[in-house]
């Protein structure tokens, strides 16, 4: 039969994907590729991970083992990574043998502080007012130009779940707060008289195709996402604007994957953005139960080259994090017939841990 131009594309996706990193978003990426018939690698410095346990082939080495990489790289079609502390150094070395997706242009400007909060600046996406330090006594100068006494002040790498950061409330803080940081490279953060917290989470295929997840209000608890409502009840004019604001930062970046970007929306109505996480996140496992397509289909569907899934959700949820000792709420939802209930198999109980969340169906 002759081919026309009205015929759809014929879509070839990658039979085998690699995912740096061995956690719960490692874990949940590799069980929404096995629905795709595709299967997966992962390479952890961790043995007994959690993504291990449901993928095809585990290699434990270190990121910076080229070796390993290289055995890695032939064993996959395209590559991604669960989390964004993995060394850029890997991901450039890699890309010279495989796909990487998202690449690392994205991951460079998410891993810094200073560099992600001018990216966005730069591309018209506003955030808190901020400023580079590398000394206390630079800390002291920016707010008294500012004409504060309070901020926040974090490590431009390496912060998570409230890791790397300390709050000022007066000046005497400032030497020992920034002491505490144990970095020469901070940012500082003017605070945000901020309503809620929020996020939107984005998927964008090969072809350029964007699409959003509805935009999710999210609570913390000892800096930890605790709770996700979606989708987040608040005007449509803000969730508007969300979506937005993720798509022309997924479109600036070209991006190939899934990316969330966490914002604040304050209490005059205005909405800054906060952080991006360049892969699948925490305020968007509610999907796996609440969309036909969920965040983690939709990254496999992206990176392997099938296109952009639907993004609708068919239900309202609430998503719970079984934090540490939280993992003791399983008996209370277990036998609730709208608690989907998620176990990332991870043995042992620590405080901050993520052991599992439950989604609750509406």
């Amino acid at each position: 039969m002759t081919k026309t131009h009205n015929d759809p594309p014929q879509f070839c996706p990658a039979q085998t994907i690699g995912i740096l990193g061995g956690g719960q978003l490692g874990r949940m990426s590799a069980l929404a590729a096995a629905r795709l018939g595709i299967k997966t690698h992962i390479l952890t410095p961790e043995s007994d991970s959690p993504a291990s346990y449901v993928s095809a082939k585990t290699i434990v080495a270190d990121y910076s083992d080229k070796a390993a990489l290289r055995e890695f790289a032939k064993s996959v079609d395209v590559i991604s990574y669960e989390f964004e502390n993995i060394p850029v150094e890997t991901v450039q070395y890699l890309k010279r043998l495989k796909p990487v997706y998202p690449d690392d242009y994205l991951l460079e400007i998410a891993q810094h502080r200073w560099h992600e909060k001018q990216f966005l600046n730069n591309i018209g996406i506003p955030t808190a007012k901020w400023a580079k330090a590398c000394s206390a006594e630079q800390v002291h100068a920016t707010l008294e130009e500012w004409g504060v006494t309070t901020c926040i002040l974090k490590t431009a790498r390496f912060g998570y779940d409230g890791k790397g950061q300390v709050k000022i409330s007066r000046k005497e803080e400032i030497d020992p707060g920034f002491a505490l940081l144990k970095s020469d490279e901070v940012i500082i953060e003017s605070l945000v008289p901020f309503e809620c917290e929020i996020s939107v989470i984005v998927a964008r295929d090969l072809f350029g195709k964007t699409d959003c997840y509805d935009v999710v209000l999210n609570k913390h608890k000892n800096h930890i996402l605790s709770e996700t409502i979606a989708p987040a009840p608040l005007a449509p004019t803000i969730l508007t604007k969300a979506k937005n604001l993720g798509k022309k930062l997924a479109d600036e970046v070209g991006l190939v994957g899934v990316l969330a970007l966490e914002l604040f929306v304050t209490k005059d109505g205005k909405i800054l953005a906060n952080e991006i996480a360049p892969r699948t996140h925490n305020s968007g496992h509610w999907t796996i139960d609440a969309c036909a397509v969920s965040q983690f289909e939709n990254h496999v569907r992206t990176i392997s080259g099938l296109p952009v899934g639907p993004t609708k959700r068919h239900s309202d949820a609430n998503m719970i994090n079984l934090i540490g000792d939280d993992i003791a709420l399983v008996d209370k939802y277990i036998g609730k017939p709208n608690a989907c209930i998620h176990l990332y198999g991870k043995p042992e109980i620590r405080t901050g841990r993520k052991m599992g969340h439950i989604t609750l169906l509406k």
